[in-house]
């Protein structure tokens, strides 16, 4: 149709759509500014890439050593009755969520499997009376203890072992870019006070 304009084209052996790269280009861009860019995502590959590595070995090692532990409490601990010399507090009101959730320490008699008779402390329900009898575990010395490790204690911290080096990875890769940034931006002080130093006695006016 009469009046209608051309489109403008390109010149001759250009590219129909403007490359990605030469979207990105920027006169005011300065050599650093690239620098710093390619850093922060080397720090992140590297980062992608070791933080499931470290976490699968520290979460290996960390079970190796949690199972190890637990097959050493299983036969250094046992389970037994024990007798109450003294009463407990009764401090929690009888019958409230409280109660069932506190325990007090309470010297406590044990005979431990050689048949020596053992005192020591053991944390029992309150409100119990000199002579009640209750399940603990205790050692081979006849000291109350904890129970042997479960399998889901030993997998619970083998992964909080495996996050937290996750964790530790992703954290100095992050300290490593902030690094290089504090560099880079003194450097760019350094070279803007220069540059500054070259180009002010230009804008100074003579009196």
């Amino acid at each position: 149709m009469a009046g209608e304009t051309t489109p403008a084209q390109p010149p001759p052996g250009a590219p129909s759509r403007p490359l990605p790269w030469r979207r990105r280009r920027n006169p005011l861009r300065r050599r650093t500014d690239r620098l710093q860019t390619w850093i922060g995502l080397g720090v992140l590959v590297a980062v992608l890439a070791v933080a499931p590595m470290t976490a699968v070995v520290v979460g290996d090692v960390a079970r190796g050593h949690y199972e190890d532990l637990a097959r050493h409490q299983t036969q250094t601990r046992y389970e037994t009755d024990a007798t109450l010399t003294r009463d407990a507090p009764r401090h929690p009101e009888p019958g409230s969520d409280e109660e069932k959730h506190t325990r007090y320490p309470v010297e406590v008699r044990v005979v431990t499997r050689e048949g020596r008779t053992r005192t020591t402390r053991a944390e029992v329900r309150p409100g119990l009376s000199a002579d009640n009898t209750v399940r603990i575990w205790i050692t081979e010395d006849g000291e109350a203890t904890e129970p042997p490790l479960t399998s889901k204690e030993v997998r619970s911290r083998t992964t909080g072992w495996a996050l937290l080096a996750a964790m530790g990875v992703a954290l100095t890769g992050a300290a490593a870019h902030a690094l290089t940034a504090l560099v880079l931006r003194r450097r760019n002080l350094a070279d803007w006070d220069t540059a500054w130093a070259e180009t002010a006695p230009r804008w100074t006016t003579p009196t």
